[in-house]
């Protein structure tokens, strides 16, 4: 299938990853890994009914933000992409529907910008790094205030 140029600008390029990630060993190998788990850790067998979900979560996700993200949504920054931000607060993604903003800023660890934006993540990530359980390799970087303009593009 030929998909559009649009949402295959600036995007790397992994024949290799995209060929093995698309074969079905690949999806069966990541199924026993999901199911090993579950059998290992889970404390009573009512949890083997999240495995479908769990094995499910991956391509819903991709789903959600690699085609709705730079198909719908609004964008605070002009890029070289069709990036948008899918969510005002990204609580189902975990902060990933920001899109746009991480394609501006995509070394920041704080995907939320504009006033209201919320990303989940973020908190996360300060606690585990208070915890000393990560390293952060250098801080947020500062955008610029950008809260009480209107988003460049709307749709």
């Amino acid at each position: 299938m030929k998909v559009d140029e649009k949402f295959t600008k600036n995007v790397p390029k992994w024949d290799w990853f995209d060929r093995w990630g698309n074969t079905w060993a690949s999806r069966m190998l990541w199924t026993a890994f999901y199911v090993w788990f579950y059998m290992t850790f889970a404390p009573s067998e009512w949890w083997y009914l999240l495995i479908p979900v769990h094995i499910a979560m991956g391509p819903i996700h991709g789903v959600i933000i690699n085609w709705f993200a730079h198909k719908y949504g609004s964008v605070n920054f002009e890029t070289d992409n069709t990036s948008k931000n899918l969510f005002k607060v990204d609580l189902l993604m975990m902060g990933e529907a920001y899109h746009n903003n991480h394609h501006k800023f995509p070394s920041r660890t704080n995907f939320a910008v504009k006033k209201g934006e919320f990303d989940p993540s973020y908190p996360l990530i300060l606690l585990l790094k208070k915890c000393k359980v990560i390293k952060l390799t250098k801080e947020t970087p500062a955008v610029p205030d950008i809260s009480n303009q209107p988003s460049a593009i709307s749709q």
